[in-house]
């Protein structure tokens, strides 16, 4: 179904959100980054400022909008610098949000949707494990029907979220012997005995993004817990995975915009040799470059938003757009930190952020390697 999206409104919210941004968070950031967390009351500022779960319907709590509103969101976290809470954002409004309003009932929705719009839920999604990242197939959490409940027995690890949680999606097996059809989904309440969560793991870039080990020791969830049917949850995993990957290609793409701005206005005012940096014909043609393949890039994702909101984009095209653009937010990272020379190098300057927070990009929601698997098959067929 296609949504018209105004522009003007469009930019309007943009800046609204740049706004908030730059008064709620920017003066805080730095001093989060130190602690590595961010306070649980930044998400219920999110939410009274309007910039949590925006495309939920009305009825639910959420304004109803376009998906690009929720786009935007993360983008403008993105091109800050805001790298770690982009991503938890993402989780939260474009990866959770988005399961409960398609495959949730109408309780369901009631119960989470209003509180992760206000902020007073914060959503997470645990599908990896210690021994299980990329094949879903392979976990081992276990969920054993009880009478009018399930058992939940397991650990999952790199939970974005995970110290904040209120409500956690879990993939467990129902069917250990089903392979991808014994995978199930729950909708798992934090507050609810046999739940635990361990220490916030220490990461080389996003630092005040919690990223956990989560604990389901016989832990008793009730059966309305059950997100969709029994036995559907790898299928519903795979028809939510394009707009995941689809919007982490939007942060990188965003967050490259944000390391280049800082570049140039580095390379306008910084002297070498006499010149301005901007004048060195090396410096000239790798911004030449950078900027290009930004633009290129900043093209092809847009015209996949636009194609997830007309209902029309396929994994494989979600996947170019995400190995395409956290590629090039790398790139692009990694050349700006070079023109900087050795005060890039320091915590500092901005820029030494914007390349260790680009780096976990081509790894979560799908490896580099997968999405070209996953391109590869829609091309070529499988190996």
């Amino acid at each position: 179904m296609t949504t018209s999206v105004d522009q003007e409104e469009l930019a309007l919210f943009r800046d609204s959100v740049i706004k908030a941004l730059e008064t709620e968070v920017a003066p805080h950031y730095e001093a989060w980054e130190k602690s590595g967390l961010v306070p649980r009351e930044l998400w219920n500022i999110l939410g009274n400022a309007g910039m949590l779960c925006v495309d939920v319907p009305e009825d639910l709590g959420g304004c109803g909008a376009p998906f690009q509103y929720s786009v935007v969101v993360g983008e403008e976290m993105a091109r800050l610098g805001f790298g770690a809470l982009s991503t938890n954002v993402m989780v939260h409004s474009d990866i959770v949000a988005p399961y409960l309003t398609h495959i949730g009932n109408d309780e369901q929705r009631q119960q989470w949707l209003p509180k992760m719009v206000s902020g007073e839920a914060v959503g997470a999604i645990a599908m990896t494990e210690p021994g299980a990242g990329s094949d879903l197939q392979a976990i081992r959490t276990s969920a054993v029907k009880d009478g009018d409940d399930y058992i939940l027995n397991g650990s999952k690890t790199f939970i974005t979220n995970g110290q904040h949680a209120d409500m956690v999606i879990v993939a467990a097996k129902t069917d250990p012997s089903a392979g991808a059809r014994g995978i199930s989904l729950f909708l798992v309440d934090t507050s609810l005995p046999g739940y635990s969560k361990g220490r916030n793991l220490d990461k080389i870039g996003q630092h005040s993004g919690d990223t956990s080990e989560l604990f389901f020791s016989d832990m008793r969830v009730p059966a309305s817990a059950l997100l969709g049917e029994e036995g559907q949850g790898f299928m519903y995993l795979m028809r939510e995975l394009p707009r995941e990957r689809l919007v982490i290609g939007a942060l990188g793409v965003a967050a490259a915009r944000g390391a280049l701005d800082l570049t140039i206005a580095y390379a306008q005012e910084r002297e070498l040799f006499g010149q301005k940096l901007a004048q060195l014909q090396n410096t000239r043609f790798e911004i030449a470059r950078m900027e290009t393949d930004y633009r290129v890039n900043r093209a092809f994702v847009q015209e996949c938003v636009e194609a997830y909101e007309r209902g029309e984009l396929d994994a494989p095209t979600a996947s170019m757009a995400k190995y395409s653009a956290t590629e090039m937010q790398c790139r692009v990272a990694d050349g700006c930190l070079q023109l900087f020379g050795g005060y890039g190098y320091t915590t500092e300057y901005p820029i030494s952020r914007a390349f260790m927070d680009a780096r976990v990009q081509r790894i979560y929601g799908g490896t580099s390697e997968v999405m070209k698997e996953i391109i590869a098959r829609s091309v070529l067929g499988k190996a």
